[in-house]
């Protein structure tokens, strides 16, 4: 059956490395149904959730390129169900993905949701479009109160995704995401911090009462002595 991802990444030397590592069988043999090709609802809202992706580029003289991209939570968009586009913002200005796109046309994507443990890897072909020549595109990437300067966008058509184990991915959290976990104990301290309060202010409301006379004290209770 078909394996979309395995498809395009399985060369002969791959092939050879599995057998030689004893895989070969079980990936030939395999009788699933991961085409993967389009975008579903359950990659959409991974996508729109993160913050970042790491993407690998070659460049012409075979070397490859890894490069981290980021930008607020969503702002990689879905158009439509094989078609994924960033604002490309400014940043050290050596454009070494830019070219290698430029000469090669493909990247592959790594999406991690470290909390989580789950990854999604992404082949893709690679279009540059120019801010000022594509207005439409430049406004569905864009995002407002964001302060890095976009210099172009980046069109991903996807040729294949899949999503990987969750071995070895060690968690890790955002500002955001543990403070969205901390709020429940924040409430419950809150909580116990008010009533610490009250109950102070009770002990100290009745240590400064008058103090009542016991039963014991009063008057006509005190013995007298009668002679005889």
């Amino acid at each position: 059956m078909a394996y979309g991802f395995l498809d395009i990444a399985a060369t002969a030397s791959v092939k050879e490395a599995q057998r030689e590592n004893g895989s070969a069988d079980y990936w030939s043999g395999f009788h699933g149904e991961r085409t993967f090709d389009r975008f579903t609802e359950n990659e959409a809202a991974f996508i729109a959730a993160r913050d970042s992706f790491y993407m690998a580029t070659v460049s012409e003289s075979g070397w490859p390129y890894v490069q981290h991209r980021g930008g607020p939570p969503g702002f990689i968009r879905m158009l439509d169900d094989k078609t994924l586009a960033v604002a490309d913002y400014r940043g050290n200005r050596q454009y070494i993905t830019v070219g290698n796109v430029a000469a090669g046309g493909r990247a592959s994507l790594i999406l991690m949701d470290y909390a989580n443990r789950r990854r999604l890897k992404i082949f893709a072909h690679v279009e540059v479009k120019t801010l000022a020549d594509n207005p439409e595109l430049a406004a569905a990437v864009a995002t407002p109160g964001y302060k890095a300067k976009p210099e172009r966008v980046l069109l991903f058509h996807l040729d294949a995704f899949d999503w990987n184990c969750p071995q070895h991915i060690t968690p890790r959290f955002t500002e955001a995401e543990i403070d969205a976990a901390l709020a429940p104990v924040r409430d419950r301290l809150a909580q116990l911090e008010a009533e610490n309060k009250a109950l102070r202010e009770e002990l100290a409301t009745r240590a400064s009462a008058p103090a009542v006379a016991g039963e014991g004290d009063h008057p006509a209770k005190q013995g007298g002595g009668g002679g005889a």
